[in-house]
């Protein structure tokens, strides 16, 4: 059966067809179009950036960190340049063990290299490099690039490490750098400076490189180079040089720094010696210190375990942070309070049995006996309890509080290092808001008794009795105490010093300061401190202190041979020189020592040397007061240019003339001794 197409209707299907496959070959067209304008119109400054990012790569150029000086350029922090060897972890293809394990065979790879290496993998992410072997020697460096193409990942780099040339010297006052941690990463990536620190490993952790770490850092230069499909970098396209950290020069002399330091010995306590007029500190003493160096790679766990178990807490930075009762250096202070507020006059005369009674307890004076009627001058020269226990009767806690707070006790100072305490100056509002039971927020009056003799709630740190020691040196003149002199721009040259503005004037009636300022005067004439300023050439005023670490029972008599050491009394020590006209004013303290006037009044002599005289002790003399056995200098005194730098031990002229020394020593050890007699009882204030 023949069939009989019909060609117009297949024409139509054929023009049909022919529509539908234009049509959808128009509108995928159009699509193009379309995608083509959304990518090289609306999306084409993204999209270039990407090309353009593929094709470069910016590379951060680490600035040099700015170095730290001593008020007379010595170089305190510094840099060096050293290989390390570092691991990406995302890069290795190897188990990482394995990786380690192969490494050792060609460096020198040791266990607590390992231990650093999982540390620092804890707070790093995989794709950045982490170093587990530092300072690689060249010999190093030479076998590894042999032996390269066995360790994918793992590389060799040159960085720039930070040296403390001193080791333990001023440490809590320079303080450290270390690794970058997780929360400080994220707090930079907040902040609008995150560029700054792209290619940084290291920031400032403690003291003047943590407060000044703006300063010291620098800025970040950048490398834009173009680099081929397979990441090779072909040719540099544009570049801005990283501009180094600027130089901090610091208040302190170094060189006064480790006298103080020597002095000490291995005793353990803080002192803090500043220029009055200026707030310049020139020495700024924790004992013991440690060794920042330990830390700029990642301290390893057997050092770290050391630091922060040691009994000694030689991480504590003392002048900062350590809290002390003032023990009897707090009664010049409350004398002044009381002529201030009419509590007492010069010539109030008050009886003194050898104690006082409140209620049923009774108060000890440091003389059995007691001092007789006692004036304020005498008072202060002879260290009499009673005289202020009495006062502290009739001023109350609040208005002790009142008077004191001024002079910066339980305050901030504002000091340009961070973490300072606060302390206690107690009021009857700091005992409501400190304590949570009701019996225990109540003020009892028998609490403000010892409170007159720098005992009971009374807590300061050395920086804050220091402060107020040079508001009363400078007539009441406050000056914000400041660790950094200036800091130097190392492009332009130009220095600028940190602000020596006052920060108040305090109402202190010169008539009041100038009978404080006779009795300190007489301290060092003829009081408990007499015998360390024998023979100065300059007038100071000083006032010593004994401060309880545990309270003596009424029954008892204090007797440091039968207590733990670190039971036994602080010995403390406030001064400042020369008496008219004060150039370093100084608090300190010698914890568990005893005597203020045996252990501490000897180092703030040697101090006082230094500064206005400009003589340095003999190592006879140096190695006495660490025991305790000097008072006055012994042997024969050096010009402080005279003292070599770097430290180095004695040679053997130097060995010569310490033998000499020890013979004039003896005698005039005789000579001390009788007038230590004397002055025997009036020691423990």
């Amino acid at each position: 059966m023949r069939v009989i197409r019909n060609i117009e209707f297949d024409l139509q299907r054929f023009r049909s067809r022919v529509v539908v496959v234009s049509g959808f070959i128009l509108v995928a067209f159009l699509l193009l179009v379309l995608r083509l304008f959304y990518l090289q119109v609306i999306r084409y400054e993204d999209l270039n950036e990407q090309a353009e990012n593929n094709r470069t790569a910016i590379v951060p150029i680490v600035p040099n960190r700015g170095v730290i000086m001593d008020r007379n350029g010595i170089v305190l922090a510094t840099n060096y340049s050293a290989y390390t060897l570092e691991i990406t972890p995302s890069k290795v293809v190897a188990p990482l063990e394995e990786v380690i394990e192969q490494l050792a065979g060609v460096i020198d790879i040791q266990s607590r290299d390992k231990r650093r290496f999982k540390k620092l993998m804890t707070e790093s992410k995989s794709f950045e490099s982490v170093p587990i072997r530092t300072r690689l020697s060249d010999e190093e460096v030479a076998r590894f690039a042999a032996q390269r193409f066995r360790f994918p990942g793992v590389e060799i780099r040159a960085r720039l490490f930070r040296n403390y040339p001193y080791n333990e010297l001023a440490s809590h006052v320079i303080g450290y750098i270390g690794r970058i941690n997780t929360a400080e990463k994220a707090k930079i990536e907040e902040s609008e400076d995150a560029g700054n620190y792209r290619g940084t490993d290291y920031i400032g952790k403690l003291g003047v490189e943590q407060s000044y770490e703006v300063q010291l850092h620098g800025t970040t230069g950048v490398q834009e180079m173009e680099t081929s499909a397979g990441g090779r970098a072909v040719r540099r396209l544009n570049s801005s040089q990283a501009v180094p950290g600027n130089s901090v020069v610091l208040s302190i002399d170094i060189k006064l720094q480790k006298l103080v330091e020597d002095l000490y010995g291995k005793r353990r306590g803080a002192l803090v010696a500043l220029d009055p007029k200026t707030g310049e500190i020139l020495a700024f003493v924790s004992k013991p210190t440690f060794d920042p160096n330990l830390f700029v790679d990642g301290i390893d766990f057997e050092n770290w375990q050391a630091l922060n178990e040691s009994i000694d807490k030689p991480l504590l930075n003392r002048a900062l942070r350590g809290t002390y009762p003032p023990g009897s250096t707090y009664k010049p202070f409350m004398a002044l309070a009381a002529l201030q507020t009419g509590k007492r006059s010069e010539k109030t005369l008050i009886p003194d049995p050898g104690f006082f009674m409140f209620g049923n307890h009774r108060f000890r004076d440091d003389k059995e006996g007691g001092h007789g009627m006692v004036d304020m001058y005498k008072s202060i020269v002879e260290s009499c309890d009673t005289y202020y226990y009495t006062l502290a009767r009739d001023m109350g806690v609040d208005l002790m509080y009142e008077q004191m707070k001024p002079l910066g006790f339980g305050q901030i100072t504002g000091i340009d290092i961070l973490g300072e305490s606060r302390g206690v100056l107690p009021s009857t509002e700091w005992k409501r808001t400190t304590y949570k039971r009701a019996d225990q927020q109540r003020w009892y009056s028998g609490e403000t008794i010892s409170l007159g003799i720098g005992q009971g709630y009374n807590s300061f740190t050395m920086l804050q009795i220091a402060h107020a020691m040079g508001t009363v040196a400078n007539n009441g003149l406050k000056m914000k105490p400041h660790l950094v002199r200036e800091v130097l721009d190392v492009e332009t040259k130009t220095a600028t010093p940190v602000a020596k503005e006052p920060v108040g004037q305090l109402p202190l009636s010169p008539e009041n300061l100038d009978v404080i300022k006779r009795g300190m005067i007489g301290v060092n004439i003829e009081g408990t401190s007499a015998t360390s300023f024998v023979g100065a050439p300059y007038v100071s005023a000083g006032k010593t202190g004994t401060a309880q670490v545990y309270t003596v029972k009424q029954n008892e008599k204090y007797n440091a041979a039968n207590i733990d050491e670190r039971m036994r009394d602080h010995a403390l020590f406030v001064a400042f020189a020369p008496a008219d006209d004060p150039k370093v004013a100084l608090a300190m303290v010698v914890e568990n020592a005893g005597f203020g006037a045996q252990n501490a009044a000897p180092i703030a002599r040697r101090v006082f040397d230094f500064v206005l005289t400009g003589q340095y002790p003999s190592q006879e003399d140096i190695e006495a007061v660490q025991k305790g056995q000097a008072t006055r200098p012994i042997g024969k005194s050096r010009p402080v240019a005279s003292v070599p730098w770097p430290p180095k031990n004695l040679d053997s002229s130097e060995q010569e003339a310490a033998a000499d020394a020890k013979a004039s020593a003896k005698a005039d050890a005789k000579a001390d001794a009788k007038i230590d007699a004397k002055a025997e009882a009036k020691n423990r204030r």
